[in-house]
């Protein structure tokens, strides 16, 4: 089929949730992308921060491969292998000592907001339910995500949306200190926001909120979904700013493709995800923690991480080389290979342009380009995107 044969069927037959590209994708490989008509795109959205291996790779395919021939599914009743030593990982590389696995970034942050609840009401302490997220995240798209995420245009038209959450500004930590009251059960929060428009923790701000939980006794909950799996440079954003929290939910990159989500915590809290307490039928599949277990293992000894530092601050410098040229640029922001350029007109035309000249990219909050590539994007690729944009942006 062409193109515009694919693009008419599915707008007759799928919900019109996405905005979508009038380009259908039919196969990846490493950081391109190639549509059905043969023309081949740079990848600087890897499936929104999911892809960080890039696309087809031969070590997530070959382990996702030889699982789906020879267990798919038993369901949780059972141990498996894959997710076992999945859960194993990711415990020996973080600072939790439990896992639950489901399917996605929505699903391991509603865990979190379930767990974080049932481990005062486990302590006699039922007053303690409500959580302070931060104005402007983004935590999924659920009934409780959505009423956790502190932006009013997702939240729009579902009314009333759940009871419970708190919200202060990001960044600052005197409004937390007086939001927190005998209510509170804990502070969810992105290290760094992502769909919020990439905005990054000012200096001790996240030593701060630690400090402010220690004295409260609240849990802190990390929403590491896009800023986790080496986005930042480390295998979890915490490690950046020697933080570590409570509970850390994870997603995206963690199946390179794959949906699978995970909640990880400490064992005093884990105690509270007992029998019957909550489950997820699909959760940690063999054939998808296979896959996962293979990318992890592969960003860990294919020096990824490494490399998405170099690379980050190499893109990042030219990117504010770029501000420095062009007056419609106001900002330049962000960390690792999670960046973003604030203009001081709407996006949606660059990406667009963008697009036709073979780069797929994305913006956010309608005036902020996000950049996202998958962790082995090299120079090369870095270098013809800088030079597509500053021939655009004279413009």
């Amino acid at each position: 089929m062409m193109s515009n044969e694919i693009i008419d069927k599915a707008d007759k037959v799928m919900a019109r949730t996405y905005k979508r590209s009038p380009v259908v994708f039919v196969k990846g490989r490493g950081c391109k992308l190639w549509d059905s008509e043969g023309r081949a795109y740079t990848d600087f959205v890897a499936g929104i921060a999911v892809c960080n291996l890039g696309h087809a790779h031969p070590r997530v395919a070959k382990a996702l491969s030889v699982q789906a021939e020879t267990l798919f599914h038993v369901s949780n009743l059972y141990y498996t292998v894959p997710q076992t030593e999945l859960a194993a990982w990711l415990t020996e590389h973080s600072f939790a000592d439990r896992v639950f696995f489901c399917n996605s970034g929505a699903e391991a942050n509603e865990a979190a907001i379930k767990i974080s609840r049932k481990y005062f009401s486990d302590k006699g302490e039922t007053v303690r339910y409500r959580i302070i997220a931060m104005e402007k995240s983004f935590h999924g798209r659920t009934m409780a995500t959505l009423s956790a995420t502190g932006q009013d245009k997702i939240k729009k038209g579902f009314d009333p949306v759940l009871e419970g959450f708190d919200f202060v500004p990001f960044n600052d930590t005197e409004a937390l200190r007086k939001k927190i009251g005998p209510s509170t059960c804990a502070v969810l929060l992105e290290p760094i926001q992502g769909e919020g428009g990439v905005r990054c923790p000012e200096p001790g701000y996240l030593e701060a909120v630690r400090q402010i939980c220690n004295e409260s006794g609240t849990l802190l909950i990390f929403d590491e979904i896009q800023t986790g799996i080496g986005r930042t440079g480390t295998l979890f954003a915490y490690e950046q700013f020697g933080v570590e929290p409570d509970i850390m939910t994870l997603a995206k990159a963690l199946g390179n493709g794959l949906p699978i989500g995970a909640m990880l915590t400490r064992e005093h809290i884990a105690e509270s995800f007992g029998p019957g307490a909550h489950a997820s039928t699909f959760g940690g599949t063999p054939v998808i923690t296979a896959a996962s277990l293979e990318t992890m293992k592969t960003i860990s000894e294919e020096n990824i991480l490494d490399h998405c530092k170099t690379i980050g601050a190499y893109f990042k410098e030219k990117l504010i080389s770029l501000k420095d040229r062009h007056e419609v640029i106001e900002d330049v922001r962000g960390m690792g290979l999670l960046l973003g350029m604030k203009l001081k007109i709407k996006g949606e035309s660059v990406v667009k342009a963008c697009m036709e000249k073979g780069f797929v990219i994305n913006c956010i909050q309608d005036d902020i380009l996000r950049f996202i590539p998958p962790l082995i994007i090299g120079k090369s690729e870095t270098d013809s995107l800088i030079a597509c944009l500053d021939e655009m942006l004279k413009g």
